[in-house]
């Protein structure tokens, strides 16, 4: 038995778990902001939600660890990879003037290939067929899901498709820190560049919160938080290859959450194309497992 082998499969199978979970609670996250933005600023609540996230981590981690933050050696490629972050997101909202929902998500789930691509030219990642499949039979179902109009090529889709490079360029970033850092650690960092950066925009746009607001503010952090230490955590256990498929999990995700919501009814395309992103992570689930089970016939030496 080649007991090594077997450890870095439960590794992988607890990284999908911690990534499925994370984009699960990004999803709720989401939720909670579309219910927010209807009357504050979008910089408002990225505030609000570092705020709670940093006492989160103060609470969970305790002073210190904002003095071990300060002295990482992962301080720059974190702020890096938040400044990656922040242009992908001002990208998509740019974009979203222009384009129809279904179109923007339809082109920025071009990210799990993109990190999937990036993952064999950034960290040297051998990539098995069962995982290109996988990747390429969930990007399948996003487009079914969305059913596009013809896009065309304009200057809308050039910054949707900026914001899934640069998105894949953060994951990618994000797996070499993982293996350096604690996740507590990674957890602040990002959550300081945020709040440093939203604060003077939050100041100009400020507006009172009512009670109901507060308390979706404070949820919207909560779930950030706990879903950024998840993706964080499941950065460790497993290559940005076989992750990157669960990414489309949160499509389905936000169906679901429109549904008990706001009483959206998903169109029967939907439905097909839902089943294709779950296929996408059986796909790599399976080709796990046969992994597992070869290493387990391996004699040990």
């Amino acid at each position: 038995m080649s007991k090594p082998s077997v450890d870095l499969s439960e590794r992988i199978y607890s990284g999908v778990l911690l990534t499925s979970l994370a984009y699960l609670l990004f999803s709720s996250q989401d939720a909670a902001i579309k219910l927010l933005v209807a009357g504050m600023s979008v910089w408002q609540i990225m505030f609000f939600r570092s705020v709670t996230v940093l006492v989160g981590a103060g609470l969970f981690g305790g002073p210190a660890v904002f003095g071990e933050a300060w002295r990482s050696p992962v301080v720059k490629p974190m702020i890096s990879r938040s400044v990656l972050i922040l242009a992908a997101w001002l990208c998509y909202y740019s974009a979203s003037k222009h384009l129809q929902l279904a179109e923007m998500t339809t082109i920025y789930f071009a990210a799990p290939v993109i990190v999937t691509v990036l993952g064999v030219i950034v960290l040297a990642e051998k990539v098995p067929l069962a995982r290109w499949v996988a990747v390429l039979v969930g990007f399948l179902g996003v487009f079914i899901a969305c059913d596009p109009a013809n896009l065309g090529i304009s200057v809308p889709v050039a910054l949707v498709l900026a914001s899934a490079f640069l998105w894949a360029l953060s994951i990618v970033m994000l797996r070499k820190m993982a293996l350096q850092e604690r996740t507590i650690i990674q957890v602040v960092l990002n959550n300081v560049f945020f709040l440093v950066v939203s604060l003077p925009v939050m100041i100009a746009l400020w507006k009172t919160p009512s009670l109901e607001e507060l308390l979706l503010l404070v949820a919207t952090g909560a779930l950030g938080g706990f879903a950024q230490f998840a993706l964080f955590e499941g950065m460790k256990r497993a290559p940005v290859s076989v992750l990157a498929p669960f990414e489309y999990t949160s499509l389905v995700w936000s169906f679901i959450l429109g549904f008990l919501i706001w009483g959206d009814v998903p169109r029967r395309e939907v439905t097909f194309g839902a089943a294709l992103i779950v296929m996408a992570g059986v796909i790599v689930i399976v080709h796990e497992q046969f992994r597992r089970r070869g290493a387990l016939a391996q004699p040990s030496h």
